[in-house]
């Protein structure tokens, strides 16, 4: 056909029908499609919905909305899938031909898909693992001030990749932005800050300087849940903390909070949060936090297992070295051989050749080393952000039974108590001055019930979003196996090939010189 339309330089063309279901679907003002009603189209397949929630990934979209090209790449996708296909887009560029049909009726009646109100769900939270991850990246560098033997203080170099910027701040200076963001935040999950001391024990300039490491690992994995939160990312507080170079950052983030106040108080959707939640969302909030709670105790055994193998990895580092350095010992031993045993001995040729083993045991020592940070690094710092995130959650839960709830209980208490003193004040007759003062504050009461009421069901409107992020997270579970799979894959290839490197120099040792024609690896 003639009227084809090319989607790509090496993939095939583009049917009329396409271009019928575009027309039929895209809007008048601007010749996009949006996202909505892409989605509400891919309802209609029928297609399973992790087969449909593929399909939505691979098809690229801006501020909510698809080009042609990337509608047209969907209904590939969308036929490929019916006809049973993996829908990759890797199938696409093979497509030479023409490109494949989707079932979706006449594209007349798809109109009706853009009539439908696009009003989205604000208590629903649309992001990607990707997208949140992608949202910045930040790293942080100690740099001690010594004192003496032990550390005075340490300062920290935080680098965002997002605002392309370094600034220097203090353990105090992440205490003022946490109990910031906190009171700003009270409502969503913020994590928790590594302690600032080591707790009680015999402190030594090692355990300083892990204590130290440890806390700077903590506070990278906190600054960068807290940079990859949707609700947080775009906010001053965030902003200010990552990107002020003036002297003195806390006045700067005091100032700023002052400027706003809390969430509730900004947040426009905050007094009709009660129309957006479900019927059962007490319901669903309790199981929500019970498979946490689960699922937060899995993750907390396998981070153990997983410090177990990397501490292992580096035990087995210190364990070869060692025994390449008693080689040595063994191989550098000047001592004269007494002359019995020199006329029958290969004793001082061997002696040399075992000398040299030592520089292959050094080899596998540092390789096994480099194992164990890898398993560290990859796998136990990613176990522990998802902790981290999992356990400002279980926080929050709680900050939302003892704060909101118990805030409220007292509240109604004491309006029951003033009801209370306002009838015996009307029955037995006071002097005016009391009951008005008494009337006036149960009004204040009233207010104040109501207002706690409204932030009780934006605690849960919040809660609900929170738990979203937390599922979005789930699948870094698959980067973790994926990185210590990997970690294990390296490190049992370049140890097994200074172990193959080894194997030539051992038939030196047992040439012909001592009557053995090859290593005896293995006893008879």
């Amino acid at each position: 056909m003639t009227s084809h339309t090319h989607l790509s330089s090496n993939a095939g063309s583009v049917p009329p029908y396409y271009r019928e279901v575009y027309q039929a679907i895209s809007g008048r003002a601007d010749e996009r499609v949006q996202v909505q009603v892409f989605q509400r189209l891919l309802s209609r397949t029928d297609l399973p919905s992790a087969v449909q929630s593929q399909i939505a990934d691979h098809v690229e979209n801006s501020e909510g909305f698809l080009s042609k090209l990337s509608l047209y790449k969907g209904l590939a996708l969308i036929a490929l899938a019916q006809q049973g296909k993996q829908p990759s887009p890797k199938l696409l560029e093979n497509c030479i031909q023409e490109f494949p049909k989707p079932q979706l009726g006449d594209p007349k009646h798809l109109q009706s898909l853009k009539m439908q109100p696009t009003q989205e769900d604000p208590l629903i939270v649309s992001q990607t693992l990707t997208k949140l991850l992608g949202r910045d990246t930040i790293q942080i560098e100690s740099i001690p001030e010594k004192k003496g033997l032990f550390l005075k203080h340490v300062e920290y170099q935080v680098t965002s990749q997002r605002f392309k910027i370094s600034v220097y701040r203090r353990y105090s200076d992440f205490d003022v932005f946490h109990e910031l963001m906190l009171q700003r935040f009270a409502y969503r999950m913020v994590p928790a800050l590594p302690p600032k001391r080591m707790l009680k024990g015999v402190l030594t300039s090692t355990s300083e300087q892990e204590f130290i490491e440890g806390r700077r690992r903590a506070l990278t994995r906190f600054i960068n849940l807290v940079a990859r939160h949707p609700f947080f990312s775009e906010d001053e507080l965030l902003k200010t903390f990552l990107t002020f170079n003036g002297s003195d950052v806390q006045t700067k983030l005091r100032d700023a909070y002052k400027k706003m106040g809390d969430e509730f108080l900004t947040c426009r959707l905050a007094t009709q949060a009660k129309e957006y939640l479900p019927a059962d969302i007490q319901a669903q909030f309790s199981s929500s936090r019970q498979l946490i709670r689960n699922i937060h105790n899995s993750f907390h055994k396998l981070r153990d297992r997983a410090e177990t193998m990397a501490a292992r990895s580096k035990e087995n580092a210190t364990d070869l070295l060692m025994f390449g350095k008693e080689l040595s010992t063994l191989g550098t031993d000047s001592a004269p051989l007494p002359p019995l045993a020199s006329s029958q001995s290969t004793w001082g040729s061997l002696r040399q050749s075992i000398k040299g083993l030592s520089v292959e045991f050094g080899l596998l020592a540092d390789k096994a080393m480099q194992q164990g940070k890898r398993e560290e690094d990859d796998v136990v710092e990613k176990l522990n952000l998802f902790l981290d995130l999992l356990q400002s959650y279980k926080d929050l839960c709680e900050r939302h039974e003892k704060g909101v709830l118990h805030e409220h209980q007292r509240a109604l208490q004491k309006y029951s108590v003033m009801k209370r003193q306002m009838m015996s004040a009307t029955v037995q007759p006071k002097e005016q001055v009391s009951v008005e003062q008494l009337e006036s504050r149960i009004v204040q009461q009233e207010n104040a019930i109501q207002t706690m009421e409204l932030r009780n069901y934006f605690s849960l409107f919040c809660l609900h979003q929170e738990i979203q992020l937390v599922f979005i997270y789930l699948p870094i579970t698959s980067h973790i196996l994926g990185a210590f799979v990997n970690s294990q894959v390296q490190g049992h290839r370049e140890m097994g090939e200074v172990w193959s490197a080894l194997h030539p120099k051992l038939s030196c040792l047992f040439g012909a010189s001592n009557g053995l024609q090859s290593p005896p690896l293995s006893p008879k």
